[in-house]
C-alpha cells in the first residue's frame, strides 16, 4: 500500500509528509455532492470548491460576481460527501481584500459553517498579514500566485504570468511571503516550469501546480475541464480524460428518442 492511502483522512501534516517523502498530491475541484463523493472515493488527496464554480457552474465569465454566501452553500454540500480528503475553500472576490479584518472575519465564518478543512486566498506579498492573522487563529491557508484569476481586471487577460525577469521575481517573492505568513501550501497557476520548480526547491510547504509544469508537489485540475464536461473553455495544461459532454448528449438524445417512439417505459419499467 503507498504511503499516501494510508493516511485516514488528508490533513496539513498529511500533505508536508508527502511533500518530504515526494508523494505527488493529486487535486480536483468539487461543487457538489455527488462528485465530491466519487473524487473522494477514487482517492483524491485534496478538494478544492474553487471560485471557478462561478465559470463551470454558474456560466460567469469570470471567477469575481461569486459570494460568500454562495461558496458557504456548495462547500456544505461537497463536505457531506468526503470522509478522507482535505476540502479547501476559495475566499471569494471582495471577501479578504477590504482588510486584514474583514479577511479574518470570513475566514471564521467558512470554517464555522462549512466543515471545511481550510481556505485558500489568492496573492502574495500583499495578502500576507491577512494570512498571518488567519493562521494565527489556528485556520489552515492554502496560498495562489502567478495567474490569479480574481485579479483578471488588472492583468487584462489570462496570458502566462512570470515570464519576464521583474515578473518571475515578484512571483517567487510572493511565494516566500505566503509562506513565511504561515501558509501550509500554495498553488502555482500558469507560470514557467523552470520557476515553478525553483519555487518548490525552495518553499518547505507543497506547491500545487495548475500550468505550473511536472515538478510541483502536486497537480490540480477543474474537474468539469478534465472530464470534458466544459468544452467553452480550455486551457493548454488541461488534460481531458474523459469527453462527457458527447456522452452525455448521446445519453439524453437515446432517452428522447425512447420517450417519442414509446420504447420507455417499458412494461418491466412500469408499476
Amino acid at each position: 500500500m503507498s504511503t499516501e492511502k494510508s493516511f485516514k483522512k488528508v490533513t496539513t501534516k498529511s500533505l508536508s509528509l508527502m511533500k518530504k517523502k515526494n508523494i505527488k498530491i493529486a487535486a480536483l475541484t468539487a461543487y457538489d455532492f455527488i462528485t465530491a463523493r466519487i473524487l473522494d472515493t477514487a482517492g483524491i488527496d485534496l478538494l478544492l470548491v474553487g471560485d471557478s464554480l462561478a465559470n463551470v457552474f454558474q456560466g460567469n465569465e469570470t471567477t469575481l460576481p461569486v459570494t460568500m454566501d454562495e461558496m458557504i452553500y456548495h462547500t456544505k454540500a461537497v463536505t457531506k460527501g468526503v470522509n478522507r480528503a482535505m476540502v479547501v475553500v476559495d475566499m471569494p472576490f471582495m471577501s479578504y481584500q477590504l482588510s486584514v479584518k474583514e479577511g479574518f472575519k470570513n475566514a471564521g465564518r467558512i470554517m464555522k459553517e462549512t466543515s471545511a478543512g481550510a481556505v485558500k486566498l489568492e496573492g502574495g506579498v500583499r495578502v500576507a498579514a491577512t494570512i498571518k492573522e488567519i493562521t494565527n487563529a489556528g485556520i489552515p491557508v492554502m496560498g495562489h500566485v502567478g495567474l490569479t484569476p480574481q485579479s483578471i481586471n488588472q492583468f487584462g487577460s489570462y496570458r502566462e504570468r512570470g515570464k519576464s525577469k521583474e515578473e518571475a521575481k515578484e512571483i517567487f517573492e510572493d511565494a516566500l511571503a505566503i509562506e513565511k505568513a504561515g501558509a501550509f501550501a500554495v498553488v502555482l497557476e500558469k507560470i514557467p516550469a523552470i520557476l515553478a520548480n525553483k519555487i518548490t526547491k525552495a518553499l518547505k510547504i507543497p506547491t500545487i501546480g495548475i500550468g505550473g509544469g511536472i515538478n510541483c508537489d502536486g497537480q490540480i485540475l477543474v474537474t468539469p475541464d478534465l472530464l470534458g464536461l466544459y468544452v467553452e473553455f480550455q486551457p493548454r495544461f488541461v488534460r481531458k480524460y474523459a469527453n462527457l459532454a458527447e456522452e452525455i448528449e448521446r445519453s439524453i438524445h437515446n432517452y428522447i428518442d425512447d420517450v417519442k417512439n414509446k420504447n420507455f417505459p417499458s412494461k418491466e419499467e412500469s408499476y
